[in-house]
């Protein structure tokens, strides 16, 4: 009984090692070996950016000026709002901007996914650009993410989503901007290996021919979509000097909300994707994308099995106890940074990470549970800052 106990402590101790180290390692090493670069050339084709939205009347109107400010040729650029059955002013407010050359798209209630099918099929530009409608791009993003496009290779970009956090938000939304500080370093090593994992919704483009059209509305539209390039043969690259500004969900109830929607759906994309997982057509990429989407999800299961386990084997020697004392103090961390999550003391890394790091992986379980029990979530509702939903 103890020697199997600890066999499958270790084996525990070395996945999860393996899922937050010996991966990203792992990338950075065959990054620096690989190095590949991508041929950028400043180009100009027509690009059509399409802003999905869905009661979004707090923040459509900056959004549009935003997009209507971009160093980007006008009569190059068209502007879509795709509105799923928006229930508020975003579609009057949209309207407004008929005459400055924005088009409206007032659909059904159907998911985020067929508004964006929708869109795509009445674009006319050569690059399809996605956007979320709380997200404001920097004057140039555009020209540097379609620079990317110049290489025949290249059949998609993603940029570099930044956060910028309200005074008064909760602890969590730290953990989520260092999270996505360590996101964009392993999107740039990513990159160097042939293709990052996905894109993220905020920012990113994509050759109008290699869009091809998902009737599924319970998956992640921007790891599906983005992805879909990669499935076809072509890379899908990181450009870090594309910018765009997201601010982060202020409370960690909404920030809960979200990750569980995103993972849910996300699990069911990798379904949908499942042929990127043979490494004889897609190589490395399938390594990197088992084991930051899948095992990685997994993680939270394999800690709640080292845990007990740990206390099982403490009088086995002082490195088992050492073990479930530490993990007795990281949650006990934890446990006090969710309640001074809104507290100024709250904002110590002390406290802050190891919350984050446990809602982020209570998100995923619950998410686990979802794909299990055959849940799906079809239409989005998003976490904005200040709405409280």
């Amino acid at each position: 009984m103890t020697t199997a106990a600890i066999w499958l402590f270790w084996l525990l101790v070395l996945a999860v090692v393996y899922a937050y180290a010996g991966f990203p390692l792992l990338v950075a090493l065959v990054g620096q070996m690989r190095n590949r670069q991508v041929r950028k050339q400043p180009m100009t084709p027509t690009a059509s950016l399409i802003i999905a939205a869905y009661n979004e009347k707090q923040v459509i109107a900056k959004r549009l000026e935003n997009a209507l400010a971009l160093d980007y040729p006008a009569d190059a650029l068209e502007i879509i709002v795709a509105s799923d059955g928006s229930s508020d002013a975003t579609e009057s407010i949209v309207a407004g901007y008929a005459d400055r050359g924005v088009r409206l798209l007032a659909l059904p209630r159907r998911g985020k996914i067929h508004a964006l099918n929708e869109a795509v099929r009445r674009a006319t530009g050569d690059i399809l650009v996605f956007s979320d409608a709380n997200i404001f791009y920097h004057r140039d993003a555009l020209r540097a993410l379609i620079q990317n496009f110049a290489d025949p290779e290249v059949g998609g970009v993603a940029g570099n989503t930044l956060y910028r956090i309200d005074p008064g938000s909760e602890a969590s939304s730290r953990g989520e901007d260092l999270y996505w500080r360590y996101d964009k370093w392993l999107k740039q090593m990513e990159s160097r290996t042939g293709s990052i994992i996905s894109a993220h919704g905020a920012i990113y483009a994509l050759r109008r021919e290699l869009y091809r059209p998902v009737n599924n509305a319970a998956v992640t539209d921007d790891f599906v979509i983005s992805t879909g390039v990669i499935e076809q043969g072509y890379r899908l690259v990181f450009e870090r000097d594309a910018h765009a500004y997201e601010v982060a969900v202020p409370d960690a109830k909404g920030e809960f909300r979200r990750k569980v929607r995103i993972m849910s759906t996300g699990l069911r994309a990798l379904l949908l994707r499942k042929a990127l997982f043979n490494p004889f057509r897609y190589g490395f990429y399938s390594l990197i994308l088992f084991s930051h989407k899948v095992l990685r999800r997994f993680v939270p299961v394999l800690l709640l099995a080292l845990f007990p386990l740990s206390w099982v084997l403490s009088t086995s020697g002082p490195l088992y106890l050492a073990a479930a004392t530490g993990q007795i103090l990281f949650y006990g961390m934890a446990g006090m940074g969710y309640l001074l999550r809104a507290n100024p003391l709250g904002r110590l890394k002390c406290f802050y990470l190891p919350f984050f790091y446990c809602l982020a992986n209570a998100a995923a379980l619950v998410a686990l549970a979802n794909l299990a029990g055959g849940q799906r979530i079809e239409v989005w509702q998003p976490q904005r800052h200040g709405t409280g939903t």
